[in-house]
C-alpha cells in the first residue's frame, strides 16, 4: 500500500511515498550536531546503538550560533525597518519520503506552493498562499491517506476561511476525523498524526496533532513551531488523566505512543464522546521576516535520531551549496537512515526566498568548541576500552 515516488520538487498537490535514492550524502554522516560533536561518525565507528530518543526529542540547543546576534555579521541582510516594509516570501518546496527499515510505508504528505489553484476565483487570498502537510500513519495507511486527500478541502470549505484561519484549521481537523470514522470502506482503527503549515502572505500558521514536528530555520538557528504530543508530556498527561485515560510505560491506555491523532476510533469510542485521544490541533502563528529562511516539516522518524538544530544546520549548508530544497529533504532522509532510524521517513522543506541563505560570518576570536554530554560519554567508552 505504499504510495508512489516521493522525492520531487513541488509546485502542485502531491502525495508521498518510498523510492527516494540519494547518492550525494555519503559524506554527510559526519554532520556536526548542535554541540559541535560529530555524533554521526562516533555512532557509526563505535558501533553503539541509536540515540536515546527521550533525549533527542527534546534537544533544542542553539549552540551552533552560540554568540549573541550582535557579534555575528549576516552578509546581504536588510535592516529591520526594510524587512517590515519590503519582505515578501517567495515560496518553493521539496520533499522526500522513504519506507526506511519498516515493512510498510504508512506516511503521506502534501505540498501546494500555489494555493489559488485549489480555491477558485471566488476566494480572496493574499500572495503568496500555500499549504503543506505531513501525515504519519499507524495501524495501516487508511487514516493518513484519507487525511492527506481531504484536510485541505475541509479548511477551504470552512466558513471562517481565510479571514479566521485558526478557527478553520481547528474545525477542519475535527471534521476530517469524524468523516474518516464515517467512511465505511476504510479501517477506522488506523490512525495518523497531522502536521500542516499554511502561508498567507507573510503570515504562517502551523497546526499539529501528534509527534511530527515543524522547525523554522532563522539565521541558522532552529525555532520549533510545534510541540511533540507525547502522553508523558505534562500538559498532555494532565488532559488525558482528566478525561479518564491512563498512561502505561509512555503509551496512552497502553496502546498508543502519541496523545493526539486522527483516526484510532477503537480508542476514541463513539463520536461526540470525550476521549483522552484528541484530534484537535495545537496552533502556532508567526509573521515571516527576512531572517526566516526555511521550514522543515518531518515525521518522528527524523526527529528520533536528529535534533532540530542539527537539521537546520544541515539544510542551511545544503542550500548554500546547491539551493535545492528537494536535495535538502533527501539529505535529511539519508542522514536519518545512516543514524539507524526505526521508522518511516517523510521530510518537507519549504524555502521562503529564491536565493540561498546568506553567509554567516562569526569572528574567529569568538568561536567556541564544546562537546555534548552524549559525545563525552561515547568518548569515555572509547578510552576505557583501550
Amino acid at each position: 500500500m505504499a504510495p508512489g515516488p516521493g522525492c520531487t520538487s513541488q509546485t502542485t498537490m502531491l502525495s508521498g511515498g518510498g523510492g527516494c535514492v540519494d547518492n550525494s550524502t555519503s559524506n554527510e554522516s559526519a554532520m556536526e550536531d548542535q554541540n559541535g560533536d560529530t555524533v554521526g561518525n562516533l555512532i557509526h565507528n563505535i558501533g553503539k546503538p541509536p540515540r536515546d530518543h527521550s533525549v533527542m526529542r527534546h534537544c533544542t540547543s542553539s549552540s551552533w550560533l552560540i554568540e549573541p546576534e550582535s557579534d555575528i555579521m549576516i552578509v546581504g541582510l536588510k535592516t529591520t525597518s526594510e524587512e517590515k516594509s519590503e519582505f515578501s516570501p517567495k515560496l518553493r518546496s521539496g520533499s522526500c519520503s522513504e519506507k526506511g527499515p519498516k515493512q510498510y510505508m504508512e506516511d503521506e504528505f502534501i505540498c501546494v506552493d500555489i494555493l489559488r489553484e485549489h480555491t477558485g476565483p471566488s476566494v480572496s487570498l493574499p500572495s503568496p498562499a500555500a499549504f503543506y502537510g505531513v501525515f504519519d500513519g499507524h495501524g495501516g495507511i487508511d487514516a493518513a491517506s484519507f487525511t492527506r486527500k481531504n484536510i485541505l478541502k475541509f479548511i477551504i470549505e470552512d466558513s471562517h476561511f481565510p479571514s479566521g484561519i485558526k478557527k478553520a484549521v481547528n474545525s477542519a481537523f475535527v471534521k476530517a476525523d469524524h468523516a474518516f470514522r464515517d467512511a465505511s470502506s476504510l479501517d477506522s482503527s488506523s490512525g495518523t498524526t497531522a502536521l500542516i503549515a499554511i502561508v498567507l502572505g507573510r503570515d504562517m500558521l502551523i497546526g499539529n496533532a501528534g509527534d511530527s514536528r515543524a522547525v523554522l530555520g532563522k539565521r541558522g538557528r532552529a525555532i520549533e513551531l510545534s510541540k511533540d504530543h507525547k502522553p508523558n508530556c505534562t500538559s498532555e498527561r494532565l488532559r488525558i488523566e482528566k478525561l479518564g485515560g491512563v498512561i502505561y510505560d509512555g503509551y496512552l491506555n497502553g496502546q498508543l505512543s502519541v496523545a493526539r491523532a486522527l483516526g484510532d476510533w477503537h480508542i476514541k469510542g463513539s463520536k461526540g464522546s470525550k476521549s483522552p485521544l484528541s484530534s484537535e490541533p495545537e496552533l502556532e502563528e508567526i509573521v515571516l521576516t527576512e531572517e526566516d529562511e526555511f521550514l522543515i516539516m518531518g515525521c518522528d522518524g527524523l526527529w528520533d535520531v536528529m535534533s532540530s538544530q542539527c537539521a537546520v544546520t544541515m539544510v542551511r549548508r545544503e542550500l548554500m551549496q546547491h539551493n535545492d530544497p528537494t536535495e535538502c529533504a533527501k539529505a535529511l532522509v539519508a542522514e536519518a537512515i545512516q543514524r539507524n532510524t526505526c521508522d518511516n521517513l517523510t521530510v518537507v522543506v519549504v524555502c521562503f526566498s529564491l536565493d540561498p541563505p546568506p553567509k554567516i560570518e562569526i569572528p574567529r576570536a569568538h568561536r567556541r568548541r564544546s562537546i555534548s554530554a552524549e559525545g563525552l560519554d561515547l568518548l569515555k567508552g572509547v578510552l576505557n576500552g583501550r
